[in-house]
C-alpha cells in the first residue's frame, strides 16, 4: 500500500511539474508575441510563437487575453523585484519617485518588457492605471497619514497624479516625445499636485539611477 501510494505522488509530482513547465512556456511566449505583435495579436499568432495548437492553449488558458494578463503580470512583477534590489535612496517618497524614473528607462534596462509596455499602452492608454490593483493609491494614502504629501482632497490628486505618471510613460516609451531625463523634469512638475516644493521637488527627481540592461 505505501509503495503503491509513494508512486501515485511520484506520478502527481510529475504530472504538476509538466503543467508547471507547459504554462510556464507559454506565458513565455505570450511575453515574446506581447513584445513583437501587441495584445491584438490571434490566438493563431501565439499558436504559432509558441509551437503549439491552439487547442493546447486552451488547455491550459481559457483564452488568449487571460494569457497575456498573466505573461503581463508576470514582468511587471518581475520588473518591480528587480527595482527593489537596485541602489535605493533612503527617504521613503524618493524611493517612490525612483520607480516610475526606473520605469522610463526600461528601454535600456529591460529591452522586452519596454517593448510589452510600449505595445500594451498604444493598445490601451490607461494601462498603467488599470494595472496598479489599488497598490498605488495605498503607498501615497500612507504617506499623506504621515503628513508626507498633502491629504486634503486625496481621490482628486491621486487621479491626477496616475494619469500623470501614465502620460509621462507613454510620452517616453511609445511616443518618443520626451526622453528619460525630460521625463523626470516633467514629473517634478508633476509633484506639486502633491504639495511639494519645486526645490524639493527638483532634488527628489535629481538622483542618479544606475542604469545597467539586464540582458
Amino acid at each position: 500500500m505505501a509503495k503503491e501510494m509513494k508512486s501515485g505522488l511520484t506520478t502527481s509530482n510529475r504530472q504538476a511539474a509538466y503543467t508547471a513547465r507547459n504554462r510556464a512556456a507559454l506565458i513565455r511566449a505570450g511575453q515574446e508575441v506581447l513584445a513583437e505583435i501587441g495584445p491584438a495579436a490571434t490566438i493563431e499568432q501565439l499558436a504559432t510563437h509558441a509551437e503549439v495548437s491552439p487547442t493546447t492553449i486552451y488547455k491550459y488558458f481559457e483564452n488568449k487575453d487571460l494569457l497575456f494578463l498573466e505573461a503581463l503580470g508576470g514582468a511587471l512583477n518581475s520588473w518591480l523585484e528587480w527595482a527593489a534590489t537596485q541602489d535605493q535612496a533612503p527617504e521613503r517618497l524618493q524611493r517612490i519617485i525612483e520607480l516610475p524614473r526606473r520605469l522610463f528607462r526600461t528601454r535600456q534596462t529591460h529591452p522586452l518588457f519596454s517593448q510589452m509596455l510600449h505595445n500594451s499602452l498604444n493598445h490601451n492608454p490607461n494601462f498603467l492605471i488599470d494595472a496598479d490593483g489599488g497598490e498605488g493609491k495605498r503607498v501615497f494614502k500612507a504617506l499623506a497619514n504621515a503628513g508626507e504629501v498633502k491629504i486634503d482632497e486625496f481621490e482628486e490628486r491621486f487621479a491626477v497624479w496616475t494619469h500623470s505618471i501614465s502620460g509621462l510613460t507613454r510620452s517616453v516609451l511609445v511616443d518618443g516625445t520626451l526622453s528619460p531625463e525630460k521625463a523626470d523634469i516633467a514629473l517634478g512638475f508633476a509633484l506639486s499636485v502633491w504639495g511639494i516644493s519645486e526645490a524639493r521637488a527638483k532634488k527628489l527627481v535629481s538622483r542618479k539611477l544606475e542604469v545597467k540592461s539586464t540582458k
